[in-house]
């Protein structure tokens, strides 16, 4: 049982929002209140409310206070221990406690040192109900000491060397702050070359000639006693240097390779690395294995140091950071741990309970170590404190049973490590009271239409009552699905209708009595405009009049107020109001702004502004036309929990009416420098109500918009910073997927620092498995995106959550996501392995599925691993890659293609879920029929003869199957590239080498070759050679073109032609005709083709439609050898066209060349005028 008054209200929804501030004023921690009704007779056991921090530095020039307060009925009395002794104030003349107080005041100021009053203080406050006490106060009195004297030499140094000037302060209480000034007080200027580090020292990366001066002064400021110490001047001259010789960076601090920082959780993570080198260095950092957090890492001293601030245990790991210049660069690794003094995840909480009931007291903490947690009762341990039968304590928790009123103590739970220790006070306090409301009866309460109503019943009993409510004398129990109930009994209508109007009992019970108290509600309607002022535009010295008229609550009396620029109307006869009028007469240029309507009752208020531009008589000639200047004087009002109202005055809208007004905020605690959009109005209004988030450091800027385009922002409104709430949302993409068999990692997208609504920003994490009748198990972790939950079955569905929560309180509850834990490999292989082959390239493999259990993880499918084992043909076994195909899901079958023809191939299935592939199945295997061959490997021509040719090859790379025999086709090719009759030759499949004879001589022959098997012919390959020329014909017609007879005989056929050519053009020109063209006229023979220079033929006036190009034949290389790849003529290249055809004997008919005008070559005739030199050839 628990007793409250004003406990923790129910969640809100976000419609109910503005009750938050309200709601928050009336909850106080679980005691009794102090209420004069109450006083006189209820007892509470002491609470510590004040105390002095638990490292408390003083001023020694200053009177000692060491804070104490308490509360408590009756009024506790104080006493003091000082480093675990008792501290008899009365024994020392100068220590005095403030009457009603446990505060010490030690004066000094007269007499005494503060070094005498070093120490460990505690406080404790003590009734007849129990004591509470304080946390150990460590008293030190702050301490600037002076800097030793030394001699300090000048510095002497080239121009491009590193130098460190050491600080070295004194060391003082609290630590001292650094900084390098000279003789002047003037700031020494830094930059990436020159800078200050951590220690004080000042860093040169590389000195140049203008750091020579003889005042570099370190000094050390004492914030607490407001002191400053200097060291003595450093004298530095640096010489320059013809030519400084550059180098690579090397670090001057931290030294080494490696180095370690440890640092607690919470406070400011500062990593430094500083270099020097010439040129100088730039630094770099990055975090291995991870990222630097976003929006808590910042970099100071020009990047050299790097700072993470509210540090928890998930920025541990390793930091490099990388020194860099255009001659190379250093690394050095920071290994950084992260512990934590202990924190709460369930600090105990007062309790009240009556006789015979029973009740827990829970002090749970965390840290790095883990806190050790140790129990106290009114300030003695529980080892040697009194027994109390109806206590037993189990570790973090003390269960209390059957209690009684001596059971009543303050309680102190410990947590304690290394780093520190958190002090709890809880008091049970054994009471036993009926029901007592402390509102007053008959309470009316007013409130609008359509707003919230919040009836209160402030109660008080013991045990707790419950709490009841009825409207009307005879009506039945209100229950929440219309209303909200509190749990401090205050009752909460969200619409609040006319209907609602009436009188409300509030009805308390325990065991001990019933008591009841009457209120009344009375709905009023809104106060809302008819008619409000609008947006003028009047020239000088006229009049404007701006209307506003509101309706009302006919039971309220509304109150109507003007006000410009949001002050008072100017005292000016010139302004006159009456009942719904403002009127400005004579307006000037300085009754320019905005104009305010103000109605208020005395349960709402509306307010409604339009902005008055005056403008001269007369247009100016030529107006200007711009962007508007942006508006001024932003003011924030009405300052809320979520909502404030921000007023403006509109800048000149530059002859073009404004249209609307943006307005964009800062987020100056997690966004500094980034605007955001947060609302649009129409360009007549000059005030907004923005709605707000919780705890935001918001700024607002308005822009102003009109038809040529939007101004400049205007300059930031005043910062507002918003009070904290608990989350109003969850992380998204959670997510629970396990990284090995034996755990659960849950995953999730954080809340960033706007969606946090307040510091200390946590997760709770909860997950238990979904088939099971396990609770929940839950754990609270830092900022982070992970959790990891070890020890969990293979592959079971978990159901998890993630809730965020923060200092203030915690999210609506999640949904529930469903995740499996991690994945093992699969336990069983494929069964009834089995292949059917559909053709030579092509086969179908199919199997059982496995069962669903053996798969332990998500069925990715089934992957076929198959190989050649074994060729057919030649009887020996290769080393062949395996290949790989997987079918998705649970298909039993799939295709295998690309395969080689007769070939032996082997083939097994296995199954395979996230984690990989499970057994593989007994190996399966299969043949491939024969195919057609591929095309011999090689083919080419050697020892050509007179009249023969001898052909070699190589037998083709993939005979896919067992040769039969070897095809040759062959047939000779005139010289004007002509095919002339194709001979067919079978040869067998053991040759590699063939003569053809009996071959004409001087004549160039095309082959075309391939292999067969028994299903068909492969591909052909071929090639072109010439046999040899007779040496005697050879000779003679060297002879004959050598002789003096014929060269003579040449130029006289030349010299004929030209004549002959001269006389026929002057004929021409006279309108005769040449007789050897008559001649061809009259018999017009087609047989006759003119020649060109380029082939040895007559003609320059032949018809155009005479001139068709003639087929070219294929080069042959001079190797003789043709590859595959390199042999694509066909018979068409050679003017075979589509006539081309075979006799049933292998003999070619038909047109060689597709010309209509031939008539079908035979042997190496044609039926072309032949060239000279092939007529002097026939000749001899």
């Amino acid at each position: 049982m628990q007793l409250k008054t004003m406990p923790k209200k129910k969640p809100l929804s976000a419609g109910r929002a503005p009750l938050f501030l309200f709601l928050c004023q009336m909850i106080s921690a679980l005691d009794v209140p102090l209420d004069p009704k109450l006083l006189d007779d209820l007892v509470q056991p002491p609470t510590i409310t004040q105390q002095s921090p638990k490292d408390y530095i003083i001023d020694p020039r200053e009177n000692i206070v060491i804070q104490c307060e308490a509360k408590g009925k009756p009024p506790p009395s104080f006493s003091w221990t000082r480093n675990g002794t008792h501290f008899d104030i009365d024994k020392d003349p100068l220590v005095t406690m403030k009457p009603g107080s446990g505060t010490l005041v030690i004066n000094i100021m007269s007499e005494g040192k503060a070094e005498t009053y070093e120490g460990v203080y505690q406080c404790t406050a003590r009734n007849e109900r129990g004591a509470a006490v304080s946390n150990n106060i460590v008293v030190r009195p702050s301490r600037s000491p002076l800097w030793t004297k030394e001699r300090l030499e000048p510095i002497i140094l080239r121009s491009g060397q590193s130098l460190v000037l050491p600080c070295r302060p004194p060391i003082g209480l609290p630590p001292a702050i650094i900084f390098w000034m000279d003789n002047s007080f003037q700031r020494l200027p830094q930059s990436e070359r020159v800078s200050q580090g951590l220690n004080g020292d000042l860093y040169f990366s590389n000195v140049l000639p203008e750091d020579t001066r003889e005042d570099y002064i370190c000094y050390a400021r004492f914030n607490h006693t407001q002191t400053i110490q200097q060291k003595q001047p450093i004298s530095l001259k640096v010489i320059s240097a013809k030519s400084s010789k550059e180098r690579p960076p090397t670090f001057l601090t931290p030294e080494g390779n490696e180095s370690h920082k440890e640092e607690l959780r919470g406070n400011v993570l500062s990593l430094e690395c500083i270099a020097e080198g010439l040129p100088t260095p730039v630094i770099y950092w990055i975090k291995e294995d991870g990222t630097l957090p976003v929006n808590r890492t910042f970099y100071r001293n020009f990047k050299k140091t790097l700072q993470i601030i509210h540090v928890s245990e998930a920025d541990s790991g390793n930091y490099q950071c990388i020194a860099k210049n255009a001659l190379g660069a250093v690394h050095h690794t920071i290994s950084v741990t992260v512990k934590a003094a202990p924190y709460w995840i369930v600090a105990p909480h007062n309790l009240v309970l009556s006789p015979g009931e029973n009740g827990t007291l829970i002090c749970r903490a965390n840290g790095n170590p883990k806190p050790r947690i140790s129990w106290l009762t009114n300030g003695v341990p529980v080892e040697i404190a009194l027994d109390d039968p109806s206590r037993k304590i189990d570790g973090d928790t003390i269960m209390f049973s059957n209690v009684q009123e001596s059971s009543s103590a303050v309680y102190q739970c410990n947590a304690s490590n290394k780093y520190g220790y958190l002090l709890a006070n809880a008091f049970v306090n054994v009471l036993a009271e009926p029901p007592r409301i402390l509102t007053s009866a008959n309470t009316l309460y007013q409130v609008i239409a359509n707003r919230p109503a919040l009836l209160d019943c402030a109660f008080f009993g013991s045990p707790m009552p419950t709490i009841e409510w009825f409207k009307g004398t005879k009506g039945s129990a209100l229950h929440e699905d219309i209303y909200v109930l509190h749990d401090n009994g205050t009752l909460e209508i969200p619409v609040a209708q006319k209907d609602s109007t009436g009188t409300y009992t509030c009805v308390a019970r325990n065991k001990l009595g019933m008591a009841k108290n009457e209120v009344h509600l009375e709905i009023k309607d809104p106060t809302r405009f008819i008619k409000q002022p609008e947006y003028a535009v009047v020239q000088r010295g006229s009049k404007v009049s701006f209307e506003c008229k509101v309706k009302h609550d006919h039971t309220l009396i509304p109150t109507i107020l003007w006000l410009k620029d949001n002050g008072e109307l100017p005292n000016d006869e010139r302004f006159s109001v009456d009942k719904d009028h403002l009127v400005v007469s004579d307006v000037k240029d300085e009754d320019g702004g905005t104009y305010t309507c103000a109605a208020n009752t005395t349960l709402d208020s509306v307010s409604a502004s339009a902005v008055l531009r005056v403008v001269a008589p007369t247009p100016t000639p030529a107006p200007i036309y711009d962007v508007p200047n942006p508006p001024f004087d932003l003011e924030l009002t009405n300052q809320l929990d979520k909502s404030v109202q921000l007023t403006w005055t509109p800048g000149d809208d530059n002859n073009s009416p404004i249209t609307k007004f943006i307005i964009e905020y800062e987020d100056a605690m997690h966004e500094a420098g980034l605007w955001r959009h947060q609302a649009e109005v129409s360009g007549t209004q000059t005030t907004a109500q923005l709605k707000l988030s919780p705890y935001v450091n918001y700024s607002f800027r308005v822009m102003a918009e009109n038809s040529i385009g939007r101004s400049v922002p205007s300059e930031a409104s005043e910062q507002y910073l918003t009070k904290a709430a608990e989350p109003d949302q969850n992380p998204t993409a959670v997510e629970g997927l396990g990284t090995e068999p034996d755990n659960l990692v849950i995953t999730w997208k954080p809340l960033n620092g706007f969606q946090s609504n307040g510091p200390g920003l946590q997760y709770k994490v909860s997950w238990r498995q979904k088939d099971g009748d396990d609770e929940w198990t839950s754990v609270v972790v830092a900022n982070v995106s992970k959790y990891i939950v070890s020890g969990t079955p293979t592959f079971v569905p978990y159901l998890i959550k993630v809730q965020a929560l923060n200092d203030v309180g915690f999210a609506p509850e999640p949904a529930a996501v469903m995740g499996h834990s991690g994945e093992d490999l699969p336990m069983v292989a494929p069964g009834n392995v089995r292949v059917s082959v559909v053709n030579s390239t092509l086969a179908e493999a199919h199997w059982d599925p496995v069962p669903p259990k053996s798969v332990r993880g998500h069925l990715q499918g089934y992957r076929i691993y198959y190989w050649k084992a074994q060729s057919s043909s030649k009887r020996n076994r290769r080393h062949i890659e395996k290949k790989i195909l997987t079918f998705q899901g649970s298909k039993t079958h799939g295709m295998l293609p690309g395969l080689q023809p007769y070939s032996h191939y082997v083939l097994n299935v296995r199954v395979v879920n996230g984690k990989g592939e499970g057994p593989a199945s007994a190996d399966r295997g299969f043949h491939t029929p024969e195919g057609v061959p591929s095309a011999p490997s090689s083919l080419k021509i050697v020892n050509p003869t007179l009249d023969s040719l001898t052909l070699e090859w190589d037998p083709p790379s993939h005979p896919n199957g067992i040769l039969t025999e070897y095809i040759l086709k062959y047939q000779p090719i005139n010289s004007t590239h002509e095919l002339g009759p194709l001979v067919d030759l079978k040869i067998p499949a053991n040759k590699t080498r063939w003569t053809l004879k009996n071959l004409n001589f001087s004549t160039r022959y095309k082959f075309y070759f391939y292999a067969q098997t028994s299903v068909g012919s492969g591909s052909q390959i071929t090639e072109e050679a010439i046999t040899t020329v007779d040496e005697a014909m050879a000779s003679r017609q060297v002879d004959i073109a050598t002789q003096g007879w014929f060269i003579g005989l040449m130029c006289a056929v030349a010299l004929l032609i030209l004549i002959l050519l001269i006389v026929c053009f002057i004929r021409r020109n006279k309108g005769g005709k040449y007789p050897v063209k008559e001649k061809e006229d009259a018999h017009a023979d087609p047989e006759i083709q003119p020649m060109k220079e380029d082939d040895g033929t007559f003609g320059e006036y032949s018809d155009a439609e005479d001139h068709k190009p003639l087929k070219k034949g294929s080069r042959t290389p001079s190797d003789r050898t043709v590859k595959k790849e390199d042999s694509d003529d066909s018979l068409v290249d050679y003017g075979e066209g589509v006539n081309g055809q075979f006799n049933e004997d292998g003999s070619f008919i038909g047109q060689y060349s597709g010309k209509k005008e031939k008539e079908p070559a035979e042997g190496n005739e044609s039926s072309e005028a032949p060239s000279p030199v092939n007529a002097m050839n026939s000749f001899v």
